[in-house]
């Protein structure tokens, strides 16, 4: 069974599992929290709990937990690696924190399944003396994969090497 909880600060709704429901209304420190309806979307696309607690000292501290984060650590944690900490969403929703959308993955697989920002409008590609540049991270170093004449062609480029990688990173998960 699939739970569907509407986020304090937006109309949108997060997807959890009924035994991952259960651990967040049933855990005391969550519970206290009151965790579940207070569950926000936050500018990165994904469900957070903010609180700010007050410092002995004065001032406050923000505590933020990433809901895809906390469910990863917790029921997939055996799978997390110095090399892939980062949790990803399968389906690329970031609200769909069931535990069969969630994996680990590294940085650089990360950036490559990202959405793109650069004024060229791919990611990987820049405008580099009236062509474009297409370029690759692996293993957190760029590779240069080629000058082009259009951000179109550059952009396929990448998308080739792209799916060469995620092939390798699926693989590598698999194993």
């Amino acid at each position: 069974m699939t739970y569907k909880i509407k986020l304090k600060n937006s109309n949108e709704f997060v997807l959890l599992d009924d035994f991952v429901y259960e651990w967040l209304s049933t855990d005391p420190y969550f519970v206290e929290l009151n965790f579940l309806n207070h569950l926000r979307l936050h500018s990165s696309g994904c469900a957070v709990f903010q609180k700010n607690w007050r410092k002995l000292k004065g001032g406050y501290k923000t505590e933020t937990i990433y809901l895809h984060k906390l469910i990863a650590d917790k029921y997939l944690g055996h799978q997390k690696t110095p090399e892939a900490s980062w949790v990803g969403a399968l389906n690329g929703n970031k609200l769909d924190c069931r535990v069969e959308n969630l994996f680990f993955h590294s940085r650089s697989s990360a950036g490559r399944r990202r959405k793109a920002q650069s004024r060229s409008g791919y990611i990987g590609v820049y405008l580099d003396n009236k062509r474009y540049r297409a370029v690759i991270s692996v293993d957190g170093k760029p590779v240069h994969l080629g000058m082009f004449d259009t951000a179109e062609e550059a952009a396929a480029a990448y998308r080739r090497a792209q799916r060469e990688l995620l092939h390798k990173d699926d693989e590598s998960r698999k194993e």
